[in-house]
């Protein structure tokens, strides 16, 4: 059953008066949920060529195979079942129709797993619900209207009247587009609390092999399922915990990157097309990126930074470690990836929330493993490059 909804001290909807926030926006709570199915990617190859049907490929069974085992993922977490896609056959062919069947089952299982991520930001945070002015929802699983942050909202028992944004179909980028639209909010409207609720599920766009679409069987091994929830505000008060500060944020397109990274949508559900040129065309863009967004603080020594990077698979990292000279540095995507995949738009907040969890288990000296500022990268189709900078806060 949802929460009741709380009365508001404002006497109902969130109402701004044109003040803004004193301070930077910052992030109050994180937390993160993924649905108990595990697959462990040791197993893989058997289980998804045995549902796809597709056991007699033998050939390619074994290139998925090794692939599997050099991906640096340990294992995803699914929504799916075995028996779910026993009984929805045209998900686990190539090109069948099957739009209806994927919608079916993602557009209420979408909204079902972020109220899990998003009770416990709510919990650690240590607010009522009614003081939750907006809200931010992002999914590349489905499209409907009333859409997933309409859903979330009578899940969780939010005021009808918070505000709300929906993002859809935007793919890896979407959790730093989410902490950039958070952050506007929250600074030019004095006493507003976001919820950002970003929560993918891969069932979407899983589907059987093809020997001419390679990029295609990559990300049967590649994408997981997850949640990940955080709340930002301006002007933590005292009974508040300030976790990260977001001190700027912008959008960059990598020129002539168009076809680098695409999702669209058919009726065989949808297609994602990866190219290998991701790691060539991240790399030669980066420095301009990092220096765009730290030279204002006097900052050329990237590894100098803590970095929450997009985990959006083992080249990407690779390329971001050996291009910037940050080996060692990117444990918090590596971490993620090993664990639970490229969660899309989920990604980058479970690496920020493994970067916090971390510093203060090992006691360091700030939020962002005893570095003052930070950078968060995501990665998406466009090739579209969200970052925002980051500050720590001191841990007692």
């Amino acid at each position: 059953m949802a929460p009741a909804v709380q009365s508001q001290s404002h006497g109902g909807a969130y109402r701004s008066n044109g003040e803004r926030s004193k301070g930077p926006a910052t992030v109050l709570a994180i937390a993160t949920a993924v649905p108990p199915n595990v697959y462990y990617q040791d197993e893989y190859a058997d289980f998804f060529f045995r549902v796809t049907n597709s056991e007699h490929k033998t050939a390619i069974k074994e290139k998925f195979n090794r692939v599997c085992g050099t991906s640096m993922i340990k294992k995803r977490h699914m929504y799916f079942t075995e028996k779910m896609l026993n009984q929805n056959k045209n998900m686990c062919t190539w090109d069948d129709k099957s739009l209806n069947a994927r919608q079916d089952m993602v557009i209420p299982a979408v909204p079902e797993l972020g109220k899990e991520a998003a009770l416990k930001a709510i919990e650690e945070w240590g607010k009522p619900l009614s003081n939750i002015t907006h809200l931010i929802f992002c999914t590349t699983a489905g499209n409907d209207a009333p859409g997933a942050d309409f859903r979330l909202t009578q899940l969780l028992g939010l005021n009808p009247s918070v505000n709300r944004y929906m993002i859809y179909q935007q793919g890896c980028f979407a959790g730093a587009t989410a902490l950039r639209i958070a952050k506007d909010l929250a600074e030019n409207n004095k006493g507003a609390r976001v919820l950002i609720v970003c929560c993918e599920i891969f069932a979407f766009a899983f589907r059987g092999p093809h020997e001419d679409h390679m990029d295609s069987l990559i990300c049967q091994l590649l994408f997981g399922d997850g949640a990940a929830a955080v709340i930002v505000g301006g002007d933590p008060d005292e009974t508040e915990n300030a976790l990260f500060e977001l001190e700027w944020a912008n959008s960059t397109i990598i020129p002539q990157s168009e076809e680098a990274i695409t999702l669209r949508m058919r009726e065989e559900g949808l297609m994602i097309g990866l190219s290998k040129e991701i790691p060539r065309l991240l790399g030669e863009q980066i420095e301009d990126i990092l220096v765009e967004a730290f030279t204002p603080l006097g900052i050329t020594d990237w590894s100098s930074l803590f970095w929450i990077a997009h985990p959006g698979g083992k080249a990407i990292l690779e390329a971001l470690e050996k291009k910037i000279g940050v080996e060692g540095k990117l444990w918090a995507s590596w971490h993620v990836l090993k664990e639970y995949g490229n969660l899309t738009s989920a990604c980058v907040l479970f690496a920020m929330d493994e970067m916090r969890k971390r510093s203060i288990k090992e006691g360091k000296a700030t939020t962002g493993d005893g570095h003052e500022y930070g950078v968060l990268f995501g990665v998406g189709p466009g090739l579209t490059v969200e970052t925002v900078v980051l500050k720590s806060v001191p841990l007692n």
